[in-house]
């Protein structure tokens, strides 16, 4: 993937190939086995939830999946019962970032460590920094994240959100991105897109109508850019968020 800046092609596919996943060992049954009679019914159908989701998906479930695939009334409750399971230590729960769940006694998890592209803006579009800044990046610009959060994705790199256009997707001023190396989107997913026109980077949902492309923002108080499809180029989409608490 690349992204034209000031007469030149940034390649972000060779900090990409920097990627280094620290293989760790796994044991998930240890934890599901044991003090069974400290557990509830919610509590132990909870636990066999993100155990066998883990196992499906290679990640963690989201409380949404854990409301809808248990029959909890709400997202409250669910939080609420996650907090009674960390409390009496089968798992270790991380506000920090999305999905940010793991089950205790599953030791060091496998990580990930992923390349630091630079800065991209939830706000008003932003000209792309120069080649310089981008030819800068050593071993220092990685940012390390659990293996599961990247759900298989393999081109991978981080970008930092500058702006709150999309505060309310919950992608905050000073959060970090985990994009996935694509010029592909569905409606409705968020992209950091570049405006060929304008010179221009952001970050936005990405909506096709007819001929042109609708990039909208998820705060009332900034307007949606309509642009031609043929102004606008995909350069990845979100895959996770980590959040700057």
């Amino acid at each position: 993937m690349e992204i034209k800046q000031q007469g030149t092609w940034f390649d972000k596919n060779r900090f990409v190939d920097k990627i280094s996943l620290q293989n760790k060992c796994s044991n998930i049954e240890d934890v599901m086995n044991k003090g069974n009679k400290e557990l509830s019914a919610r509590q132990r159908e909870i636990l066999d939830f993100i155990q066998t989701y883990l196992e499906e998906h290679g990640y963690p479930p989201a409380i949404r999946d854990i409301t809808a695939a248990c029959s909890i009334s709400s997202t409250s409750v669910a939080a609420f019962h996650l907090k009674r399971l960390e409390h009496k230590g089968y798992l270790r729960r991380r506000p920090d970032i999305s999905r940010g769940i793991e089950l205790a006694g599953a030791g060091e998890k496998e990580e990930a460590s992923i390349p630091m592209a630079g800065i991209i803006a939830a706000g008003l579009p932003v000209p792309v920094p120069s080649a310089d800044a981008w030819s800068g990046m050593d071993a220092a610009d990685f940012v390390r994240v659990p293996r599961g959060l990247l759900a298989g994705a393999e081109k991978v790199y981080a970008l930092k959100v500058k702006g709150d256009s999309m505060q309310d997707a919950l992608i905050s001023d000073g959060d970090i991105v985990i994009m996935e190396s694509t010029s592909v989107v569905e409606n409705g997913q968020t992209a950091a897109v570049w405006l060929k026109d304008e010179k221009e980077i952001t970050l936005k949902k990405v909506y096709r109508e007819e001929e042109n492309v609708r990039l909208q923002p998820a705060n009332k108080h900034y307007q949606a850019i309509v642009t031609s499809s043929g102004n606008v180029e995909i350069q990845g989409k979100v895959i996770a968020v980590l959040r700057n608490l």
